[in-house]
C-alpha cells in the first residue's frame, strides 16, 4: 500500500509541475516497477505494453471512429442536424438552445468525441444564437454541455478505452449508453427551460417553421440516420463487431463527404493528419496508464482496499456512490481521460468484488467524465469554446455551465439508483 500511495503522490506532484500526465503516469509506473521487481523486468513489461497496445486489433476501433467523426464534420452534416432540430423546437423560448442539445445528441451518434462535438457546434450554433440575441452565458453553456453527449451516446471513444482496459464487451457498453444519453439530453433541456423561465431575455423564441420546412429539414439528415442505423444497428444486432462497425462507419462517412464534394486532396490530408494526431494522443495516454496500472497491481493496494471496504460495513451502492463523488471532485482539477485511467486499476476490482455489472459501472464512468468536461476550472470543453469564441469572456462560459453541471449530477444520481436504465438494452443483445 505504501508504494502505491507514493506512486500516486509522485504522479500528482509531476502533474502540478506541468509534466504531461501521460509521461507522469508512464514514468512513475516504470520506475515503480523497477524498484519493486528490478529494472530488466520493468523494461520488459513496458516494452510488452507498448507492443501489445500498438498491435491490438480491438484498439483499431479508436482511430476508425475518430476518422468517421472527422469525415462527418467535414461533410457538413452538423449543419443539417442543427437545422432539423431548429425547425421543430426553434419557436419556443430557448428554442435554439434546445435545438443545439438535440443536434449535439445526433452528432454524438456519429462522432464519439466530446471535444469534437463541442467545437463543431460552436461553429454551427453559436452564430445563430448570437444573431437572435441569446445571452452568451446560455449559448456557451449549452454548447459545452451538449458537447458531452458525444461520449455518452454511442459510439464513444471513452467507452472503447474503458472496455479494452477492463475487458468489458464494447457492443454492450454502446447499447448501455443510449438511454442514459437521452436522459442527459432531456435534463439539459429542462435546465434550459429553468434558465429561460428565470431570465426570458437570455433565450428569446424564434419563428415557427411550416410543415414543408420541417419535411425538407428531415430529408437533409438522411445521411446521419443511415450511418447510425447501419453502424449501431449492426453492432447491437450482432451482424458485425464494434471494430467492423467502425470501419463501415468510416467508409460511409468518407462516401458522404465525397458525394457532398466536401473533400479535396488538401482536406483529405488534413482529416488524416488530425485523426492520426488524436489517435496518437489517446494511445500515449492509454499506454502510460497501463504501465502505471501494472505497477499498482503489483503492490498490495487493490487487495488492501477491497479488504478495507469490506470491513467498513457500508452498503455496496454507498461505496460506488463514494467513488462517484471522488471522480466528480477529481474532475475539477484533472484531465478526464487521464483521471479515469489513473483510478480504474484501484476502483474496478472493488466494483466487481461487490458484484456490480462492469457495463453499468462503465456508464457511470462516462457520466463523471461528462461532468468533468464542463467543470471549472479545467473542463476541456470550456477551454475549447474559449479558444474558438474569442468574443466571449471565460467568466461568461464558467457562469453559464453550472446549471448543466447540476443537470448531469442529477442524471448521475438517477443512473446510480436505477441500474436498469443502463442495463436494459445490453440485456436484449445476442
Amino acid at each position: 500500500m505504501t508504494e502505491a500511495l507514493l506512486g500516486f503522490a509522485a504522479v500528482f506532484a509531476l502533474a502540478l509541475l506541468r509534466v504531461p500526465l501521460a509521461f507522469a503516469m508512464g514514468g512513475v509506473g516504470l520506475v515503480g516497477l523497477g524498484l519493486l521487481r528490478g529494472w530488466d523486468p520493468a523494461f520488459a513489461s513496458a516494452a510488452q505494453v507498448i507492443y501489445e497496445t500498438g498491435f491490438a486489433y480491438t484498439l483499431s476501433v479508436v482511430p476508425l471512429f475518430i476518422l468517421m467523426g472527422n469525415f462527418v464534420a467535414r461533410a457538413g452534416l452538423a449543419h443539417e442536424l442543427f437545422r432539423a432540430a431548429y425547425v421543430f423546437v426553434g419557436h419556443v423560448r430557448g428554442g435554439l438552445a434546445h435545438a443545439t442539445i438535440l443536434a449535439c445528441a445526433g452528432f454524438g451518434a456519429i462522432c464519439g468525441s466530446s471535444i469534437a462535438t463541442a467545437a463543431t457546434m460552436a461553429k454551427v450554433a453559436y452564430p445563430s444564437m448570437r444573431k437572435l440575441g441569446y445571452a452568451d452565458y446560455l449559448s456557451t453553456g449549452v454548447i459545452a454541455a451538449g458537447g458531452t453527449l458525444g461520449i455518452m451516446i454511442p459510439p464513444s471513444t471513452i467507452m472503447v478505452i474503458y472496455g479494452i482496459v477492463t475487458e468489458t464487451n464494447i457492443g454492450k457498453l454502446f447499447a448501455a449508453g443510449v438511454i442514459p444519453g437521452l436522459l442527459c439530453a432531456a435534463l439539459m433541456m429542462l435546465a434550459v427551460v429553468w434558465i429561460t423561465a428565470r431570465d426570458p431575455a437570455a433565450g428569446p423564441a424564434g419563428e415557427r417553421s411550416s410543415a414543408a420546412e420541417r419535411w425538407q429539414a428531415l430529408r437533409g439528415i438522411w445521411g446521419v440516420a443511415l450511418l447510425v442505423i447501419v453502424v449501431l444497428g449492426g453492432i447491437y444486432g450482432g451482424v458485425f463487431t464494434a471494430t467492423e462497425g467502425a470501419g463501415i462507419g468510416a467508409t460511409g462517412a468518407f462516401g458522404f463527404a465525397l458525394l457532398r464534394r466536401a473533400l479535396t486532396w488538401r482536406v483529405l490530408w488534413q482529416v488524416l493528419v488530425e485523426s492520426a494526431r488524436t489517435t496518437a494522443m489517446l494511445f500515449t495516454i492509454l499506454i502510460a496508464a497501463m504501465m502505471f496500472a501494472n505497477f499498482i497491481n503489483f503492490t498490495s493496494m487493490p487487495g488492501d482496499l477491497k479488504a478495507w471496504v469490506t470491513n467498513l460495513g457500508l452498503s455496496p451502492l454507498a461505496v460506488v456512490g463514494a467513488m462517484m463523488l471522488i471522480y466528480v471532485l477529481l474532475g475539477t482539477v484533472m484531465e478526464e481521460l487521464s483521471m479515469v485511467l489513473l483510478t480504474i486499476p484501484v476502483f474496478f476490482p472493488i466494483v466487481t468484488q461487490l458484484g456490480f455489472d462492469p457495463v453499468w459501472f462503465g456508464v457511470l464512468i462516462v457520466m463523471v467524465v461528462q461532468i468533468g468536461l464542463i467543470s471549472p476550472p479545467v473542463g476541456m470543453n470550456l477551454f475549447v469554446l474559449n479558444a474558438l469564441l474569442k468574443a466571449v469572456a471565460l467568466r461568461q462560459i464558467f457562469r453559464g455551465v453550472w446549471r448543466f453541471v447540476a443537470a448531469l449530477v442529477v442524471a448521475l444520481a438517477v443512473l446510480l439508483e436505477f441500474q436498469g436504465l443502463s442495463l436494459w438494452l445490453p440485456g436484449l443483445m445476442r
